[in-house]
């Protein structure tokens, strides 16, 4: 074989080579790259507006008002619930799918706790363990319908409570939650709504959430 022909045998093994690397970055990042679900709660009648939640994904893309508006909140009549800890930890609440977006790699979030009321800020690092959870589907009977299926955790669930505490999960629609992450917010020094709302909360307490905290407080403390 000639210099020449040797060449060309190597040049085309290098492409080959190349190519089959490109086809397997591409299928890595289409399957971690579905939509997932962002969802938001708070614990019983500690109400919530969420001002703003930003995303980063892996790829350092930024998806901004990825969730907002009010966090689903239990709010048992007569004051029979319980505010102190978490009603459960099934990653569930109110939310969106991040569509377009690769696994998060950081969420940001403001938002107005109204049962003090504050308004509050935290960067919430998803850490690695986490997203290798999210990547690898798993076997699991599921009682809505009686059946075996597989699944992946695709819903980050983040509780957001007085005193800045955002608790994040991570759950699938019958896979069991997992908690990945806990974080202390800092107060946002602009106040509600960066300060454009001469300092007015975006929503008052429900009559339920207000009689439930003049009788019994908020449990600081307690998540």
């Amino acid at each position: 074989m000639s210099n020449a022909a040797r060449l060309i045998k190597k040049i085309a093994i290098l492409l080959f080579g190349l190519l089959l690397t490109a086809c397997t970055q591409s299928f890595a990042q289409s399957s971690s790259g579905l939509p997932w679900f962002l969802a938001f709660s708070a614990p019983a009648y500690m109400e919530v507006w969420i001002e703003t939640a930003d995303v980063v994904d892996i790829r350092e893309r930024v998806f901004r008002g990825a969730g907002g508006g009010i966090a689903s909140v239990p709010r048992p009549p007569n004051n029979q619930g319980i505010a102190r800890g978490w009603a459960s930890s099934n990653g569930s609440g109110k939310g969106m799918y991040v569509t377009g977006a690769d696994l998060p790699r950081l969420i940001y979030v403001r938002w107005q706790s109204l049962a003090e009321p504050q308004t509050y800020e935290a960067y919430i690092a998803i850490p690695e363990s986490a997203r290798e959870i999210m990547r690898k589907p798993e076997k699991v009977f599921c009682g809505a319908d009686g059946k075996w299926i597989t699944e992946s955790r695709d819903n980050i669930g983040i509780g957001l409570a007085p005193a800045g505490i955002a608790k994040v999960w991570l759950g699938g629609a019958c896979l069991k939650a997992v908690e990945i992450a806990r974080v202390e917010g800092t107060i946002s020094k602009k106040g509600p709504s960066q300060g454009k709302n001469e300092g007015r909360y975006a929503l008052p307490l429900s009559p339920e959430s207000q009689a439930y905290i003049e009788k019994f407080g908020i449990p600081y403390g307690s998540w």
